[in-house]
């Protein structure tokens, strides 16, 4: 494969973990405009704990995951009264507090004769872990790939639990999901802290992958993107939104010779699938039927 085609897969694995935490939290019924918060954080945190603290890649990764979790169950918790629009632009408020403040930290250290560390909107440079361990880019590649499948096929395990069965009541009608004896807030809470670890691991792969971070990575659009990811793939299986961005990063890519016109064909595809899908391609109906396909058989 040219170099070319593997980052564009490399992309696609990593901005699919950011889709997948989005996808969580729409299972559950609330629309979230803050993922990006927390694949910022993982990708900062990863850089914090491996640059500053020489902690091992695994541990540093570990540790960024957990620190998203608990800031995501902690705006749960703040946010537990909230829902719909007001929910969405807590979210984002949460996303922008984040990027902005990430301006303004500054710790620049310098480690091996490079410049590193904090330094605001100039950004964290020289991750360099990948170099050290001379991974080249087809090998991170197969990193991330792995990674990913874990997490679908976990995804996968989770689908069939009652878990998700009952989460997805909660999501669709919670006075129907109460008068079954469901709670709402806990699977609410547990959603979203888990699509906030979710989007951490992404992000410290992504942090890994660009050896550079910067706050203006992990802006709003980011954010609408994941959502978008999401609303083309569909919610009903976790293949749905790793599919709306094959669709979303494979096509713009496959078509950037048409230059400014290419966003113009992307929305009108985007337009006609939502139209004849307006579910998205992996709808709860057509899930159904894979699921009666597959899963009754055993597999």
């Amino acid at each position: 494969m040219s170099l070319y085609l593997i980052t564009v897969l490399t992309n696609i694995c990593l901005f699919s973990f950011i889709a997948l935490s989005a996808y969580l939290i729409l299972i559950v019924g609330e629309v979230s405009f803050g993922q990006q918060a927390f694949f910022g954080i993982g990708a900062y945190s990863l850089a914090i704990f491996f640059v500053y603290f020489d902690f091992s890649i695994i541990s540093s990764i570990f540790f960024g995951m957990l620190i998203c979790f608990c800031l995501a169950l902690f705006l749960s918790l703040l946010t537990i009264k909230l829902s719909g629009l007001y929910f969405a632009m807590a979210t984002l408020a949460f996303a922008e507090v984040f990027r902005l403040s990430m301006n303004l930290v500054r710790f620049p250290i310098e480690k091996e004769g490079r410049a590193t560390g904090l330094n605001g909107p100039e950004g964290f440079e020289n991750i360099r872990w990948i170099f050290e361990n001379n991974i080249d880019p087809l090998g991170f590649f197969y990193i991330t790939l792995i990674t990913l499948t874990i997490l679908v096929i976990s995804l996968f395990i989770l689908e069939r639990s009652f878990i998700m069965k009952n989460a997805r009541i909660v999501g669709k009608d919670i006075i129907l999901a109460q008068s079954l004896g469901i709670r709402p807030r806990p699977y609410r809470v547990f959603f979203i802290g888990t699509a906030g670890a979710i989007s951490g691991l992404g992000g410290a792969l992504f942090a890994l992958a660009n050896t550079y971070i910067e706050p203006a990575m992990f802006g709003m659009m980011l954010g609408v993107h994941s959502l978008a990811y999401t609303i083309i793939g569909g919610l009903g299986l976790p293949i749905g939104p790793l599919l709306g961005v094959f669709i979303d990063i494979g096509l713009l890519e496959s078509i950037r010779f048409l230059s400014e016109y290419r966003m113009i064909i992307f929305g009108g595809l985007v337009a006609i699938i939502l139209i004849f899908y307006p579910e998205g391609i992996i709808s709860p109906r057509i899930a159904s039927r894979i699921k009666r396909l597959f899963f009754n058989k055993g597999l």
